[in-house]
């Protein structure tokens, strides 16, 4: 089974602010995945702009490969400094990992340090410091295995319950702390490791942030598969083809269409069975059959399904609690880390009718709108016509 990177974000906003003075980027660059954390001095929309600054330079210089000297010297040579504090304007934590081999790399400038996790319990990489302009940068670097996890935190995370609390706020004793507890409950995922950290660091600021908090994690777990097969092939006597396709897909698997659905249970010679509970007055109910996770109707359902997914922005913890087949489609596709489509080009004359809303006219066409909604949200997809 493949290993997945699983990055995830989060932050807590300074108590009156409008904008985040800590901005994350991530960037594709071949088998690299970046990952930037960039906290600007102070908050608010100075501390927005310097952070994004930052991390924009970072990522267009390292996603083109430039030497990691060259880089850091643009980046520390454009940040201005505080005269009064003798700080840079702007501090920063890179996560380099090659999805191929796992290797990370980690550089920290002027951040805390990374936290990092083994089989849930607290480890270290091997780190050095170099002298850039005659500022102190550490790079850390080993190799991940599945179920490590490494997260990069900005400070107004450490300082959380200062002077209320806390004495000296939550320090990073305590944050490493609470994570291994936070991973021994097999959390499943690095949103699920991050949201709960960063609710207590919310909950020790009473609601009311002193300082802008983000948590960056990364963490490594099986890939989550998923196939979708919908509406009929082109070609009817593609039709066993496309079922020897579903049914040979290591992952859990979607039929959506009616016509899909009927090509799947003869393939297997049986009778789907619809549960008419989850039944809604313009959404018709899903159905089971045998090793097949999800069967649902096509356009209608896919077509609310994009709706619901775009509502709450493609977190899952948002999902409606409604338990109708275009509720039970989101959480199948916002679960996946890779997602394979299957779509059938057969047309249906129903669907063609002029009289009928355009976002229900053309499958294909919808097919591509949560495809690229998807890849928007970080998900691997890929698209098979058949």
């Amino acid at each position: 089974m493949h290993d997945f990177l699983d990055i995830h974000d989060s932050s807590l906003f300074r108590h009156g602010e409008e904008l985040c003075g800590d901005q994350v980027r991530l960037v594709q660059a071949g088998d690299r995945t970046i990952a930037i954390l960039s906290d600007g001095l102070g908050s608010g929309v100075k501390a927005c702009i310097l952070a994004t600054l930052t991390s924009q330079i970072i990522a267009t210089m390292l996603g083109a490969e430039a030497p990691l000297d060259e880089v850091l010297s643009t980046v520390i040579g454009t940040l201005p400094m505080c005269k009064v504090r003798e700080i840079a304007y702007a501090t920063f934590t890179v996560v380099e990992v090659n999805q191929v081999t796992l290797e990370v790399r980690v550089i920290n400038f002027d951040n805390p340090p990374i936290l990092y996790l083994k089989a849930g319990h607290p480890a270290k990489l091997q780190h050095r410091v170099e002298k850039i302009l005659d500022r102190d940068v550490i790079i850390s670097e080993g190799r991940l295995e599945r179920g490590d996890f490494l997260a990069a935190l900005s400070d107004g995370v450490l300082h959380a319950g200062l002077g209320g609390a806390m004495n000296f706020g939550w320090g990073r004793d305590n944050v490493l702390k609470f994570t291994e507890q936070t991973m021994l409950h097999n959390p499943g995922s690095a949103r699920a490791i991050v949201t709960r950290v960063l609710n207590e660091v919310n909950r020790l600021y009473h609601d009311e942030p002193g300082d802008d908090a983000t948590i960056m994690g990364v963490y490594v777990r099986a890939r989550k598969s998923l196939m979708v097969f919908t509406g009929p092939p082109l070609k009817e006597e593609d039709d066993r083809g496309a079922c020897d396709k579903l049914f040979a897909f290591a992952g859990r698997r979607v039929v959506c269409g009616g016509t899909t659905t009927n090509i799947v249970g003869n393939y297997l010679g049986m009778t789907i069975e619809a549960d008419i509970s989850t039944m809604r007055r313009n959404l018709p109910p899903v159905g089971y059959v045998k090793d097949v996770d999800l069967l649902t109707e096509g356009i209608l359902t896919m077509a609310r399904t994009l709706e619901i997914m775009r509502e709450v922005k493609g977190d899952i913890t948002r999902l409606p609690e409604d338990r109708n087949g275009a509720v039970l489609l989101a959480t199948e596709l916002l679960e996946a880390d890779y997602i394979e489509f299957l779509v059938g080009q057969s047309i249906s004359e129903y669907y063609q009718n002029p009289l009928l809303p355009r976002n229900i006219s053309i499958r294909v066409s919808l097919v591509k709108e949560v495809v690229e909604f998807l890849r928007e949200v970080r998900k691997e997809v890929v698209v098979d016509y058949i």
